[in-house]
């Protein structure tokens, strides 16, 4: 859109001024009279003018209303441009702290534990309470996006899974992951 907008006047601009230097320099219109007409052949060249004159005024509006559309066009696009690029800024500095004001309470929950196995020697009482709060890290993490990925004899599949070893089973099907050595996520929003 913008383009077109350039292209149009630029075209409408170079037909004023062919008009103009037409009208300026009169030798070069190919009228190689040297007297001034008379009669009928005077009203139609008035008229010719008049006529010339309008469409050069016509000519004129449209380019001041293609250069106002241009700018108009050219200072949206500006802003936009700034807008975005502001949004994406904050939202780089702001988009973990969902994440991490989520985890807080965790982090509380583990420093807690901590000084109670200092303490306590109820080993039972201290192993359920460091699975609750892995639990509850697990449900954050979960609300936030992050979803385990089964591995364990699952369809291997390269998007997901990353092979380090192959077994010599005769017995194992083919492109089937085995044991998984380290437990894999998957982030939904990506």
């Amino acid at each position: 859109m913008v383009r077109f907008l350039q292209t149009s006047v630029k075209t409408i601009t170079e037909m004023s001024n062919k008009k103009k230097n037409k009208e300026e320099n009169p030798e070069t219109t190919g009228c190689n009279c040297t007297e001034a007409p008379t009669g009928e052949a005077a009203e139609k060249n008035e008229a010719q003018e008049s006529a010339n004159e309008n469409k050069e005024a016509e000519y004129e509006a449209q380019i001041a209303e293609l250069k106002d559309k241009y700018l108009r066009q050219a200072a949206e696009f500006d802003n936009y441009r700034k807008r975005v690029l502001k949004e994406k800024s904050e939202l780089i500095l702001n988009g973990g702290e969902k994440v991490i004001s989520s985890l807080l309470p965790i982090i509380d929950d583990f420093e807690r534990a901590l000084k109670n196995m200092e303490k306590s020697e109820d080993q039972k009482a201290l192993k359920k309470g460091v699975e609750l709060i892995y639990q509850k890290l697990m449900k954050v993490l979960e609300t936030n996006g992050l979803k385990p990925i089964e591995a364990n004899n699952a369809d291997f599949n390269t998007d997901f899974h990353e092979a380090i070893a192959s077994p010599r089973q005769a017995t194992m099907q083919k492109e089937r992951s085995s044991t998984a050595c380290k437990r894999d996520t998957n982030l939904t929003t990506k």
